[in-house]
């Protein structure tokens, strides 16, 4: 039986829990958030017999051999190199630090403790990515020229500003002073990583990030409301393909929209989760230049969750790990770079 901690005890760590309690052979016996209230609720509802406010009273007090980390983005690194220093196998939510030079430090400690370490970009467990992947990999549509990669939510159009001020809980992911990278960092992350699997390493970027304006003074309360609501990214890949890479939380009617397009010189392939997770589109150009599309029904793969599991049983750290969940750090710094200089940055 694998012992599960989890740090950080808001509304993605219910669906962690959620998620590890499908899988046998694996169970929660404690949880940390700094607010008492939280991690005694979370733990009452998941049946967590150990509830703390500190993290390393946690790794001191419960016997465990694995922590998933579910807290803001700037509290990633500190926490999982913790867990680290331990000897405890990690999972991390994304992105995996605030900038490469932490994701790095993680990667690096997370390969000289020799620990199973993954970083949750969780649309890899999507059947439909990795039949992308596999496919462009055979050369199945030839050499990639083009990428269109987009991940389009429409929460802000529609938010109860006034209802936040007594509820604050999604706010932090729209203030840089409380640890938030935007929309870049949010979705960003999980496109870039997504068109990146399936078409090839990034070489360089070219970004522009805008932040609306939500409420008179762009504040609520204790938070500022200025991290980045909009990215668009022009990006050159290793292979010579180029391509656009886009993300917003200001697309009004899409909830969690999720496509790409991958274009080469004998073929295509189109992931969009709004139509399926298990199926693709896929393009081949016969001998007489005809264009022949088809359904490509795609072979279930196991989520983040069970790949964690599966990797803490066998001591094979299956992807995506910290290596890569730093190498999708140092796009986005690159990202954050362009847009401050107004230029393309190479990665």
């Amino acid at each position: 039986m694998i012992r599960l901690g989890i740090v950080g005890t808001g509304g993605m760590a219910n669906y962690h829990a959620q998620a590890f309690k499908r899988i046998r052979g694996c169970r929660f016996v404690a949880a940390c958030d700094v607010v008492k209230e939280k991690v005694e609720a979370f733990a009452l509802k998941h049946g967590v017999t150990a509830a703390y406010t500190d993290v390393d009273e946690m790794l001191a007090g419960t016997e465990m051999d694995a922590v998933t980390n579910v807290t803001p983005d700037a509290f990633h690194a500190p926490i999982s190199l913790k867990v680290i220093a331990k000897g405890l196998h990690i999972l991390c939510e994304k992105p995996l630090a605030v900038n490469y030079a932490e994701a790095k430090k993680m990667a690096d400690a997370a390969k000289k403790r020799g620990v199973i370490n993954m970083v949750n970009l969780s649309y890899r467990g999507a059947a439909a990515i990795q039949k992308a992947h596999e496919l462009v990999g055979k050369g199945v549509i030839g050499e990639v020229k083009h990428v269109e990669a987009g991940y389009l939510q429409g929460w802000l159009a529609t938010m109860d500003w006034k209802g936040l001020a007594k509820n604050p809980g999604p706010l932090w992911r729209l203030s840089a002073g409380h640890g938030s990278k935007g929309v870049l960092g949010d979705l960003g992350v999980h496109i870039l990583d997504f068109a990146s699997y399936a078409a090839g390493d990034i070489k360089s970027v070219d970004c522009r990030l805008k932040t609306f304006r939500k409420v008179p003074g762009d504040r609520i309360g204790e938070y500022v409301l200025d991290a980045n609501d909009t990215a668009v990214i022009t990006a050159e890949f290793a292979n010579g393909a180029v391509g656009t890479v886009h993300t917003t939380r200001w697309a009004v009617g899409q909830s969690n929209s999720i496509r790409l397009r991958v274009y080469g010189d004998k073929g295509a392939v189109v992931v969009d989760l709004d139509q399926s997770q298990t199926d693709l589109q896929l393009c081949r150009l016969g001998r007489d230049g005809k264009r022949q599309w088809e359904t490509v029904k795609c072979k279930l793969t196991p989520d983040n969750y069970r790949r964690f599991i599966r990797s803490v049983q066998t001591g094979v750290n299956d992807q995506p790990d910290f290596a890569r969940g730093a190498a999708i750090q140092k796009v986005l710094d690159a990202c954050f770079e362009s847009n401050r200089r107004g230029r393309t940055i190479a990665v």
